[in-house]
């Protein structure tokens, strides 16, 4: 079980007492910025005690843990609000160090926040696995959209347990994901999300800066980045050459996972 403290030189620490290819095409035929629309996301059933299992925030926790969380999501806002941001990268170092459940997290958080909505996006497309933390199967989403597939409304789905949190899931996995995150289609798509005049926020959850250039590559798109490392593996190197990396945007924080 997780749980926080409090932020310290903007950095957040989470503590924790558990031991834890095909053919694409990139010239997509968008010629115009489309409102996405929400209301056409498909609704799934989840299960909560998956859901606890993979500590995922669903109400039932202890107050610690979602205190933190809670803490991490005021932060972030105030950011976002005083800069008019609305796309938020989520992204680590090296593998392995929590960045998926931290961006689920937050976007649980900032969902039960009054006046607010959040668009989560699995962007992960060489390995798109967030849904596995939701319990649900593989599913078509981002990388079917970008190969000229499906069109995004279809891809979205929504449960009733988190009514103001959409995901979109990574789809099919891409052996040129990079390419594809830089791709005319994934710029269109971040246009139509800039285009909802909502007060929505949009997570991406996007693979290891270090270990592959998909995060890099798709960096310059949205408005700020989180970056997530893990206490007493991530090396200070490590930290210091994605911040780095990441210098076509603005690091809003970095969460200190598994800090004990």
């Amino acid at each position: 079980m997780q749980h926080f403290a409090q932020t310290v030189d903007n950095t957040w620490r989470l503590h924790e007492t558990r031991q834890d290819a095909a053919l694409v095409r990139v010239d997509m035929p968008h010629a115009r910025n489309n409102r996405i629309d929400y209301a056409q996301a498909r609704h799934v059933t989840l299960d909560l005690a998956v859901l606890q299992e993979n500590r995922i925030l669903t109400g039932a926790e202890p107050g610690q843990f979602a205190e933190g969380y809670h803490l991490l999501r005021t932060q972030i806002l105030r950011r976002f609000q005083e800069n008019n941001w609305k796309l938020l990268a989520v992204t680590s170092p090296c593998g392995g160090e929590g960045r998926t459940l931290t961006a689920i997290n937050l976007a649980v958080s900032i969902a039960r926040e009054i006046a607010w909505s959040v668009l989560l996006v699995d962007a992960n497309l060489r390995h798109p696995l967030m849904l596995e933390h939701f319990g649900l199967p593989a599913r078509s989403g981002l990388g079917d959209y970008l190969t000229g597939e499906i069109p995004v409304e279809e891809l979205l789905i929504q449960s009733r347990h988190f009514e103001d949190l959409v995901i979109l899931p990574g789809g099919k996995p891409l052996d040129n994901s990079a390419e594809m995150l830089n791709s005319p289609g994934m710029r269109q798509l971040v246009a139509d999300i800039r285009s909802s005049d909502d007060n929505r926020m949009v997570i991406f959850d996007l693979p290891p800066m270090l270990s592959t250039s998909e995060a890099l590559a798709f960096s310059s798109q949205v408005d700020a980045a989180l970056l997530v490392v893990e206490d007493g593996v991530t090396k200070r190197e490590d930290i210091t050459r994605a911040a780095a990396m990441l210098d076509s945007t603005t690091v809003v924080g970095t969460v200190l996972n598994k800090a004990g």
